[in-house]
């Protein structure tokens, strides 16, 4: 064997894995959005008082044994995000995005999006940028009031 016939070996090898992983990808995102669609369906607006947040594997977390049969092997043994709730009477544990995991605040009411065990936004919360602005424009206006008092 030549060079030559090795180089174009390997080349022809890495176009099939490109090829593989770029079929890989569009088929990933025809289900991404496929998914994210009946999400934007199924979610509803809800009260909930955060009673508990933390990641864990879904075997260690009290989910409903109908839940954990449904969820794919490989997602078992990943750590999710969980945040046990009360919404009305009942008691429950969802599953949170990343970014509504960290910004959800524990021990207080908040309005979320809920599509079935999923949260998916926080509605009815100021972000952490909203309460800076809101706390320096009460400095402001106390400094404000001081001076006017002098």
């Amino acid at each position: 064997m030549q060079f030559t016939d090795i180089l174009l070996l390997v080349v022809v090898i890495v176009a099939i894995v490109v090829f593989v992983l770029y079929m890989l990808n569009r088929w990933a995102y025809k289900k991404m959005d496929s998914q994210s669609s009946m999400i934007e369906k199924t979610k509803t607006t809800q009260q909930v008082y955060v009673i508990d947040k933390r990641r864990d594997k879904i075997t260690n977390v009290n989910m409903p044994k109908m839940v954990i049969d449904q969820i794919p092997k490989w997602s078992k043994f990943m750590k999710m995000n969980f945040v046990q709730v009360k919404v009305g009477p009942q008691i429950l544990t969802l599953i949170a995005d990343k970014r509504v995991f960290d910004a959800m605040p524990l021990k207080k009411t908040v309005k979320v999006e809920i599509a079935g065990l999923y949260i998916v936004n926080i509605v009815g919360m100021k972000s952490a940028e909203e309460m800076k602005a809101i706390a320096k424009a009460k400095k402001e206006k106390a400094k404000e009031d001081k001076k006017k008092k002098k």
